[in-house]
């Protein structure tokens, strides 16, 4: 069946047959048997082209869907036989809006499919918190302190920083903006109830914004607040600015003349450089650059 959908994805025998590691003439026997087995045609075959039988595109749709969880099956029937499997647990920035990311978890799991990838979510300090302890073995986070030489700091990027406002705003008309013209709209943050404090207290005293602070548990409900009107959202880990239609602007923040800048970093402690750990953040590196 894999074989199967390796030609009916590329379309062609011979690409089918690269991607699997056989020859052209074996890919072509597989299929040929898998018809004898099942009694009918997949594939019409015509010259050196071909087209999928009614029966066949039956079949190709219902056998993604089962080799699908058969896969599943098999990966958690490893998990529940063995309890030294193979696992990263990385730390994850609760406000952070870029998209690399995302990229690297789907290369890195791509690669990697025995591996149990575990995500926790949280502000700075609770990352901190959860590397320090122990409780992940990688975390993308910010950078507000001065690097230690007990982790491995690992620069990302070095992002600009933007503000979100709604579109209806007379702000919205603005090529760029300060903390200071800020003071009269409410700054909204992501973060959990514990870390509101925290996070108020660095934005207000190291960002500089002086208005009052409103508080989301995740970006979508930030973002929709944002929409609604009631306040401004500083934006994370973005290095050039975004579209959102006619509901969302996105400012850049500045300082005097220049546009406030803040480093995002890989941080892993150097007693825990296993292989997985240094291998996503290095696919991470990749994304960003």
């Amino acid at each position: 069946m894999k074989y199967f959908q390796a030609v009916v994805r590329r379309h062609s025998f011979s690409e089918a047959a690269e991607e699997c590691h056989i020859s052209q003439s074996a890919i072509s026997q597989q299929i040929q048997a898998l018809e004898r087995e099942l009694g009918f045609h997949l594939l019409e075959r015509k010259n050196r082209k071909f087209s999928l039988t009614n029966a066949g595109e039956y079949f190709y749709k219902k056998s993604l869907v089962l080799i699908a969880d058969y896969e599943s099956m098999c990966r958690e029937a490893a998990r529940l036989s063995s309890d030294d499997k193979a696992a990263l647990t990385i730390g994850y920035l609760r406000c952070y809006s870029g998209q690399e990311f995302h990229f690297a978890l789907e290369e890195f799991s791509s690669k990697y499919p025995d591996v149990l990838v575990k995500i926790e979510y949280g502000n700075h300090e609770e990352l901190y918190g959860l590397l320090r302890t122990g409780g992940v073995d990688l975390v993308l986070n910010d950078q507000r302190r001065a690097f230690s030489d007990e982790y491995v700091n690992l620069i990302l990027t070095v992002g600009n920083e933007y503000i979100e406002i709604s579109a209806r705003n007379p702000i919205a008309a603005l090529p760029s903006i300060t903390p200071q013209e800020l003071k009269n709209i409410p700054c909204i943050l992501v973060c959990s109830k514990e870390q509101q404090e925290t996070e108020r207290e660095y934005y207000q005293g190291v960002v500089g914004f002086q208005g009052d602070f409103l508080y989301a548990e995740n970006l979508e409900e930030a973002r929709l607040m944002v929409i609604g009107g009631q306040g401004f959202m500083p934006v994370e880990g973005v290095r050039q600015a975004g579209s959102f239609g006619m509901s969302i602007s996105r400012i850049p923040l500045f300082r005097g003349d220049s546009q406030i800048k803040r480093n995002y970093c890989a941080f892993w402690k150097k007693d825990n450089s296993g292989y997985y750990v240094e291998e996503f953040a290095h696919m991470l590196k990749r994304k960003f650059e």
